[in-house]
């Protein structure tokens, strides 16, 4: 597995989609790819921030950046 078909992955893999050979391939990868496990680490950050602010209480921890913040809920605006 490539980086590039990594990322088509990240959802899928997050979400415990991936058939087992696939999730393998991916695994295998992250295993030996810092820059994919970094990706993926902060991949998983941004799907928890995002989760937070579509919260009615928006209870955000004081360490997220607002430049984060601010572009997830652009794209939540622009999605609606």
């Amino acid at each position: 597995m490539t980086c590039k078909e990594l990322i088509a992955f990240l959802m899928d893999y997050l979400d415990g989609d991936l058939p087992d050979e696939e999730m393998r391939h991916f695994d295998e990868h992250i295993g030996i790819c810092p820059e994919c496990t970094d990706y993926l680490e902060s991949y998983k950050e941004t799907v928890r921030v995002g989760k937070m602010i579509c919260q009615p209480d928006g209870g955000l921890p004081a360490d997220i950046p607002e430049d984060l913040v601010t572009t997830i809920l652009a794209a939540r605006r622009a999605g609606a």
